[in-house]
């Protein structure tokens, strides 16, 4: 009997045996960004953002953070410049504590101090102190740059110039990214503030302009783009409050407490407007600066000015609310512009409004030699109408006491006496930052950009005190009354 063949066993195909998951680490967060600030800066998508304001608000660790999301993208290059190398310690050694652990495998080379991950993307960490300094990077292309204490540079060279090495390939995945932490305060404290903080109220997107004139930067003429706004910016300021960890124990707040006046507001309070030796300390966008609103046809109006051709001229326009609230509304600020371009640019901004009256340097009326006539009555002969500033001697400390005045808040009304629509740029950003003379501590320094403010003093001391509310509401339906034909009003 033939033997039958025997059956071979089956085979079950091979199953993988998965490593123990280690499930306590693999939940770990590496790091977690506060809620608010911290989180809008992260998520931001602006090209070039800065985050900060007050100290202790977590911008380090912002920073630090914001690089990671490419680490496992090959095409990745990233540079992220302090201004010294001594500065930079700091940076690398939080860097060491976050890095390992949010990248598995991710090396650092100390010799380069660059992070390499094993995707093949990098991080270097670098220094970055005189304006010379920017011919280490030349030749090299990075989609994400980090500076860390932006005002540390006193001028804007340095980020100006990296910005031109920001650029990756088409088929990359990459967005062109360039981001800053700060305090307020330091030797860029002016530059930094006229790109980021004066544009646009903190928080919002705006176009990005150029710091000196405050006009968007665009595609030039020819460009197959030309005319559009070239890219976006933002300031995300953040607080010691916004960062639990320092604030809950209160002794880092204490700490800022303790320090000068000017001090305390730029470290404790993220305030821009503040200076050692600011003429108007007690000025607070928060207070002061308004968003526009449509203002009732019967609050009187009125506009005051400072003309200049070869500096600016510097026009002003106020409403007054029934609680003898002063708004400024609209600013007009230009350089180069003959008088009678002026007086016709100021028409056209006020057309269909009712102008109780205009107010402009006397000095303006003097024929200084000339056969003609003056700047102020070739202004008037175009309609534009105006009556002179009071520059008799100590209008110019009066006028001071009487912003300082308008600047305090009313016990009354708990607002304060007047209030400037957000879009009086110019204004908002000069007035904190006029420094009191040298010579005469009453006054401002007259040294200063000083333009605006002239026009603010001459428009305030028109009425100084209430009074602008005693009029007949029905006087406007009967046009412009003038009662001098050579002074216009």
């Amino acid at each position: 009997m033939e033997d039958s063949p025997q059956e071979l066993p089956k085979t079950l195909p091979a199953e993988p045996k998965p490593e123990k998951v280690d499930v306590k680490k693999a939940q770990e967060v590496i790091f977690q960004p506060n809620e608010g600030p911290q989180t809008y800066f992260l998520s931001a998508s602006e090209q070039e953002v800065l985050y900060g304001g007050a100290a202790g608000g977590g911008k380090s660790y912002a920073m630090l953070a914001d690089p990671v999301r490419y680490l496992n993208n090959p095409h990745a290059k990233m540079l992220l410049v302090r201004k010294s190398t001594e500065e930079l310690r700091e940076l690398v050694s939080v860097s060491k504590m976050l890095y390992p652990r949010a990248i598995p495998g991710i090396k650092f080379l100390e010799r380069d101090k660059t992070w390499v991950a094993p995707s093949g993307a990098t991080l270097w960490m670098s220094y970055l102190d005189a304006d010379d300094d920017v011919t280490r990077y030349q030749g090299q292309a990075y989609n994400w740059i980090g500076f860390d204490e932006l005002t540390q540079w006193a001028s804007p060279y340095a980020w100006n110039y990296m910005r031109s090495r920001l650029r990756t390939t088409r088929d990359s995945g990459l967005k062109l990214y360039q981001r800053a932490t700060t305090n307020p305060g330091g030797a860029g404290h002016g530059w930094v503030k006229k790109a980021f903080i004066d544009p646009e109220m903190p928080g919002k997107a705006f176009w990005a302009t150029d710091p000196e004139t405050g006009d968007v930067l665009k595609w030039p003429k020819g460009h197959a783009r030309e005319g559009e706004p070239l890219f976006q910016r933002r300031f995300i300021p953040a607080t010691l409050f916004d960062n639990p960890y320092l604030a809950d124990d209160g002794m880092y707040e204490a700490n800022l407490l303790s320090l000068p006046e000017h001090q305390r507001k730029m470290l404790l309070e993220g305030n821009w407007d503040t200076a050692e030796g600011a003429a108007f300390s007690e000025f607070n966008r928060k207070v002061h600066v308004i968003e526009p609103f449509d203002i009732p046809s019967n609050w009187p109006r009125f506009r005051a000015a400072d003309y200049g051709y070869s500096s600016y001229s510097g026009v002003l326009w106020f409403a007054v609310s029934p609680s003898d609230q002063l708004v400024v509304y609209r600013e007009l600020y230009v350089s180069k512009v003959l008088a009678e371009d002026l007086a016709d640019k100021v028409l056209e901004l006020e057309y269909g409004e009712k102008m109780r009256y205009g107010v402009l340097d006397s000095s303006l009326w003097h024929k200084r030699g000339d056969t003609g006539p003056s700047i102020a009555e070739r202004m008037i002969l175009k309609g534009c109408r105006w009556r002179p500033a009071d520059r008799s001697k100590g209008s110019r400390i009066a006028g001071k006491n009487e912003v300082h005045r308008r600047l305090q808040i009313d016990e009354y009304t708990d607002e304060p006496r007047m209030v400037i629509f957000d879009t009086c740029k110019h204004l908002i950003s000069q007035l904190p930052a006029l420094p009191l003379s040298k010579t005469n501590s009453e006054d401002v320094d007259t040294h200063s950009e000083d333009h605006l403010y002239d026009a603010l003093r001459y428009g305030v001391m028109t009425r100084p005190r209430s009074g602008l509310q005693d009029y007949d509401t029905n006087m406007g339906r009967t046009g412009f009354q003038m009662a001098d034909s050579k002074f216009g009003y």
